[in-house]
């Protein structure tokens, strides 16, 4: 094993250490909830806006979901290896499976995991899902297809929504299907608003497919290309999140890039709505999702 992986893998190990004991006291708690509340708020401030229009009492569990999530969503971008990259995933693997045997590691996320599961039976399958197609993507390959783009969003971000609505205790295949849709649509929104991130490291996810029905390579992508040709791939993978199902955070994206001509590169796109946080409370008041 390399130099690199091996010690990768000494200070994975070094972040466990069965205490779970421990977790109910005060002062470890409120750190706990602290660290993940932060963690979202810093990686997913969108996901943190919304968390916080839910009740009081289910904040906490979709805190701890979250920051699972945003944990396992950035080890593509902060690994050099894809040795070390399944590594960490095989850390939070593991991590899961001892906290569903009720022995977390003394870690901030896992104990906070293990709370919500333990509160509300989360459901195994639905982390397993979301790990796998994590592990998956440390492949760091185009997607074929929208097919592709629309089963990662399946798996990694509706398995996040089925437990979110697991804590909310809401289990209905209605809810689940409007989960799914939203999901996938959440997938491609996803993958559309990294794209300038992924040009600047030389990587390109966007379905290849449509890339070639408009004559695109993935070199215009790299190079900042914003000719219509480079702006039809993205109005027809746009379209796509259209078609499932809308929501008031990805719709906020998808009418901006509406409005600069499917420009994936332009710089309106990459600043923070600070009114977002008013646009989300008017919508939850009127109910409209």
């Amino acid at each position: 094993m390399a130099f690199g992986a091996a010690r990768a893998l000494r200070l994975i190990k070094a972040r466990s250490g069965h205490a779970a004991e421990r977790a109910n006291t005060g002062a470890a708690a409120a750190h706990h909830e602290h660290y993940c509340m932060q963690l979202i708020r810093n990686r997913d401030y969108e996901g943190f806006l919304s968390s916080l229009l839910l009740p009081t009492e289910f904040r906490r569990s979709v805190f701890a979901l979250r920051a699972f999530n945003v944990e396992l969503a950035q080890v593509q971008d902060v690994v050099s290896q894809k040795t070390i990259g399944l590594m960490r995933i095989q850390f939070w693997r593991q991590l899961v499976d001892d906290v569903y045997a009720d022995n977390p590691p003394h870690q901030p996320i896992a104990i906070e995991l293990w709370k919500a599961v333990r509160k509300h039976k989360l459901t195994k399958r639905w982390f397993l899902r979301i790990l796998d197609e994590r592990e998956k993507n440390l492949n760091e390959k185009a997607y074929r297809n929208i097919q592709e783009l629309e089963a990662y969003g399946e798996n990694a971000q509706s398995s996040l929504i089925y437990l979110l609505l697991e804590v909310l205790g809401v289990r209905d295949i209605h809810a689940d299907h409007a989960g799914s849709h939203i999901g996938k649509a959440q997938g491609i929104v996803t993958c559309l608003r990294a794209t300038p991130y992924h040009s600047l490291r030389q990587k390109v996810y966007l379905p290849l497919d449509i890339c070639l029905l408009h004559g695109v390579s993935q070199e215009d992508f790299i190079r900042g290309n914003s000719q219509k040709r480079v702006r039809d791939v993205v109005f027809d993978v746009a379209s796509q999140a259209h078609v499932h199902l809308e929501h008031v955070i990805l719709d906020d994206y998808l009418n901006k890039i509406r409005k600069v001509d499917f420009d994936v590169f332009h710089p309106s796109l990459q600043k923070r709505n600070w009114m977002l946080p008013l646009y989300l409370k008017i919508h939850s008041w009127r109910k409209i999702y």
